[in-house]
């Protein structure tokens, strides 16, 4: 989860800075790294909540007969969600630039 807390945040920065035109980095496509880090963010929340749930249904399920997941668990996945849209979405912010890109040079 740190780790795709830090892919977030980093993904989160690059994209503001493509949508405010910034002029360093002119090779540097930042739509398609944000929507990069935003996959690997998903990931890496994928990967933490399918362990967290293996581990804690192993342990409770032995253990104790009612029990359930809390609302930080939900959150968690609705989290890998908004991440993989936000990829999705920077990823279509890519094709139109690349698109208008395009028919300008023609």
């Amino acid at each position: 989860m740190i780790l795709s807390l830090l892919c977030c945040f980093i993904g989160l920065i690059i994209g503001i800075m493509a949508f405010i035109q910034y002029s360093s980095f002119e090779r540097f496509d930042k739509t398609f790294a944000a929507a990069v880090l935003f996959f690997i963010s998903c990931f890496f929340v994928f990967l933490a909540m399918s362990v967290y749930t293996g581990v804690t249904v192993n342990y409770y399920g032995k253990r104790y007969g009612n029990w359930r997941f809390s609302w930080s668990y939900i959150s968690g996945w609705v989290a890998m969600v908004l991440t993989f849209f936000s990829g999705v979405f920077y990823m279509c912010a890519y094709r139109m630039h690349e698109g208008q890109r395009g028919s300008a040079g023609h």
